[in-house]
């Protein structure tokens, strides 16, 4: 619980005051600490914010893995590959949620799509950083996971779902969560 508290606790201190724009907000909505930042670099900030839990989580889950028995090791190694490719395979429109409207606010193609990378840049280095540490660390193995968890959970209740139920997307927003959650599970089974 402890590690768990502390991952939302952590994702809140950074939301409060990094500063950064949700998709679709006017600029007045920025969050975090006032700055003249462009509309640009604040919103490439909010979603490289909501993308460091996710490989924290991915780097546990391999670290993890590496720290097990044979048998064991098998089973998590299965399980960090799911749920690599299943954060992978989001990553996707998370680009395109970057891009798209970066293009549609008169930037060329080429600097909204290097800022779609861009704000997945942090990725690799977060999974590096959670798998060190808990390689280096074994006792802090439950506490990483935890930790990741709860920023996840931080992310997914603070931002992603009243963002997908506003402008009349209920619907579509509830089946999209149905939709990914089975072939999340799906990845797990196939691949586990």
């Amino acid at each position: 619980m402890t590690g768990f508290l502390a991952g939302g606790a952590f994702l809140r201190l950074v939301d409060r005051y990094l500063p950064h724009l949700h998709l679709f907000a006017p600029m007045e909505a920025a969050e975090g600490l006032s700055t003249s930042w462009r509309r640009t670099t604040l919103l490439v900030i909010a979603i490289t914010l909501h993308n460091l839990p996710e490989d924290l989580a991915v780097g546990v889950a391999f670290g993890a893995a590496h720290l097990e028995g044979r048998q064991a090791a098998q089973a998590l190694l299965a399980g960090a590959i799911a749920l690599a490719v299943g954060i992978g395979l989001q990553n996707f429109p998370e680009g395109a949620a970057v891009s798209v409207p970066l293009r549609r606010e008169g930037l060329d193609a080429g600097r909204a799509f290097f800022f779609g990378q861009l704000s997945g840049a942090v990725e690799p280095v977060a999974a590096v950083v959670g798998a060190a540490s808990v390689l280096l660390v074994q006792s802090f193995l439950p506490y990483a996971l935890a930790f990741a968890a709860g920023a996840m959970i931080y992310v997914v209740v603070e931002e992603i779902i009243p963002e997908a139920q506003s402008s009349g997307n209920g619907d579509v927003a509830t089946l999209g969560v149905m939709l990914g959650l089975a072939a999340m599970m799906f990845l797990d089974v196939a691949l586990g």
